[in-house]
């Protein structure tokens, strides 16, 4: 048994002490040993948050929820009117969060930014048009539309569905990443439009568009692994022709950490829609748990990942939270579906508790710190000169999307016991 306790003082005008206790007894599942007990001492204001004495994830995730509440009016997330990634990421890790707690404020947020960014006919506002940055938020429309029978995201869904349709491909048949991206692919594409087609694809019987989120996925890994690690290069460029490409192979030169993140979210997601008789769904597995297997291999000490993932002792690089959020989701996940081993779930809650070791609060929000920015494709010293940011929505998303699979295996351990 082991005990880890750590604390950290707040501002002088409000010292606060905060310890996290775990403890682990090899004989017990991992739920048993994954609360992180906190207490706070020597408060002055009157109308500070009450806190547990033991934070599980989902309370984790209810906070962060809360604190972006405050921050930003739904229409205003940035950025501010285009229907983006960005939001869509937060916000689906949002939506996870209320199907788990039941807070009906966190689906009206969600549906709040919806409203604003589609007009009266169903069509996006302000979107870059066949990018697929720019599909990922079409993911929010289901639960919306099952929520509220309102037919009105129905024609929303089919507009974004167009855009679809409009992605300019690879005569290999694969998505480029932007459409001002030529013949790109990039890793972080495979979650801007895998889990929306493949649900919309479940819906409607469309099997050429679920055949389509294989081929995508399976030729990603084809272009981009790195054969020495078993990780994946950022980006590919069919025709070798930008600066970072491989002039052999047009693979980016880094394995960079939230790109690689988005990738067994994707797969997972994509799974669970994915009729069970497709060709190519076991390789889609497969790919998925080969991916997980290999970041193991680079896991910090600390629990979390480098921003540079297989490059950790090298000058300059850091450890960062949006990537080690997402891994820890996917192998989360893929240990509750029976994808890996039980034994990959101590790996998934030493990475949930190193990030949460490494957050502070700022009064009643919570601060998601050490993410790095949006980041195109680059070199090593590009990616780890990214500035980091403090609750951007990559931040808080990612964050969002760990907390509810974590609380999700747990919940599945309880009902296996």
């Amino acid at each position: 048994m082991w005990e880890l306790r750590f604390f950290c003082v707040r501002t002088a005008q409000r010292r606060l002490t905060i310890f996290f206790e775990s403890r682990y007894n090899t004989h017990c599942r991992a739920q048993e040993w994954q609360l992180l007990h906190w207490k706070t001492e020597n408060r002055k204001e009157e109308h500070d948050m009450e806190k547990p004495d033991i934070m599980q994830p989902l309370d984790w995730a209810k906070a962060a929820c809360e604190t972006m509440m405050r921050k930003f009016a739904p229409e205003d997330l940035p950025p501010k009117g285009h229907f983006h990634y960005h939001q869509g990421v937060f916000l689906s890790g949002m939506m996870e969060t209320w199907k788990l707690c039941g807070d009906r404020r966190y689906f009206d947020y969600a549906r709040a930014w919806i409203d604003s960014v589609f007009d009266e006919e169903g069509r996006m506002k302000d979107v870059s048009f066949g990018d697929l940055d720019d599909i990922q938020p079409g993911i929010l429309l289901f639960p919306i539309r099952d929520t509220t029978g309102d037919p009105y995201y129905d024609r929303c869904i089919e507009h974004v569905v167009q855009e679809v349709r409009a992605i300019p491909r690879t005569p290999e048949g694969t998505w480029w990443h932007k459409t001002s991206r030529v013949n790109q692919m990039w890793l972080d594409g495979l979650y801007m439009g895998g889990p929306f087609m493949s649900e919309y694809a479940k819906r409607t019987g469309d099997r050429a568009m679920m055949a389509d989120v294989i081929r995508e996925a399976l030729m990603m890994e084809k272009n981009t692994k790195d054969p020495a690690t078993g990780l994946l290069r950022h980006a590919w460029d069919r025709d070798r022709v930008q600066p970072w490409a491989d002039p052999k192979t047009g693979k980016s030169p880094e394995c960079w950490g939230r790109a690689m993140g988005w990738v067994p979210i994707a797969l997972l997601n994509d799974l669970d829609e994915l009729d069970e008789d497709l060709e190519g769904r076991d390789e889609v597995i497969r790919m998925g748990c080969d991916l997980l297997r290999s970041l193991l291999k680079f896991q910090s000490p600390d629990g979390r990942w480098y921003q540079v993932v297989d490059k950790g002792d090298e000058a300059g690089n850091w450890l960062e939270n949006s990537c080690s959020s997402l891994y820890a989701a996917g192998l989360a996940k893929a240990v509750r579906k029976g994808y890996l081993p039980r034994a990959c779930a101590e790996s998934a809650w030493r990475g949930f508790k190193g990030v949460v070791r490494s957050l502070t609060w700022d009064g009643d929000d919570l601060q998601i710190g050490n993410v790095c920015i949006g980041t195109g494709v680059g070199d090593y010293d590009f990616y780890i000169a990214r500035p980091v940011s403090i609750n951007d929505l990559h931040a808080v998303g990612s964050f969002l999307l760990m907390c509810t699979e974590m609380h999700r295996m747990m919940e599945a351990d309880d009902e296996s016991r």
